[in-house]
């Protein structure tokens, strides 16, 4: 599994990282770590796309749901099976929307390893391809004054901002009150988001204290890239569904 894990992940963006670095003018390591993050949003963009949208498709169908619990109430196996039948018919996969994050959860892994070897100037001719220049040792500094080997805390809150306003963005509405009872787990998971809304960012935080600064930056940057695409897939729905955009969370 280890083996699998440094020829699928960590060599490939080991030796991306390395090529940026000899490419990009002036040989910043930030630039360059700027650079994979775009790629990392690009290769992902399909099934975060489709993750939006069935977290959006999720939110249009709550009163249904609701509606649902509240007609079968006294008998979860056939609310179960009304539940399953409407994302069927709506062509919705309640999992989607973590798969994005469990697909990047091993490239974070591997690109922390990449940046403690890379600014380390760590085993470069032992995972580098033949194609690839080794540049024999790489400058931590970027911009003249960021290390990004080692934690910066400036980059940890901005993350955790980040993390807020991204969170911000794909908070669930609140059921419907003419839902009765039967929106009172609708209820609750819009108030678990609300919680994750403070806690996700005070965990982004406290996480990035002690990650290389390097890392934090892609944390950072991949974050609001992912703002910015969940805004433009939902002005692009809205503009499709003909409605005006309002508040996102009441």
């Amino acid at each position: 599994m280890i083996s699998l894990f440094h020829t699928v992940l960590y060599q490939p963006i080991f030796n991306l990282f390395v090529w940026l670095y000899n490419v990009i003018p002036g040989h910043d390591v930030g630039l360059v770590i700027l650079a994979i993050t775009v790629l990392v949003r690009l290769a992902l963009y399909p099934l975060t796309s489709s993750s939006i949208k069935s977290q959006r498709a999720l939110q249009d169908l709550q009163p249904k749901m609701a509606a649902i619990k509240l007609e079968y109430a006294n008998d979860k196996q056939k609310q179960t099976q009304a539940i399953m039948e409407l994302y069927k018919n709506n062509k919705v996969n309640p999992l989607a929307s973590c798969l994005p994050m469990l697909i990047q959860l091993p490239i974070l892994i591997a690109l922390y390893k990449v940046l403690q070897d890379g600014l380390h100037s760590k085993n470069l001719a032992d995972s580098l391809y033949s194609f690839i220049a080794n540049p024999g040792s790489i400058n931590q500094i970027s911009l003249g004054f960021l290390n990004m080997a080692e934690s910066n805390k400036v980059l940890a809150v901005l993350a955790g901002i980040a993390q807020f306003f991204q969170a911000k963005t794909m908070m669930r509405k609140s059921p419907p009150a003419q839902a009765g009872e039967g929106a009172k787990d609708e209820a609750m998971m819009a108030m678990m988001n609300k919680q994750m809304l403070y806690l996700m960012p005070v965990m982004t935080v406290l996480i990035g204290f002690n990650l290389p600064g390097g890392l934090t930056l892609y944390w950072l940057f991949g974050t609001l890239l992912m703002v910015a695409q969940q805004l433009w897939l939902s002005k692009k729905y809205q503009a499709k569904d003909g409605i005006v955009e309002g508040e996102l969370v009441k």
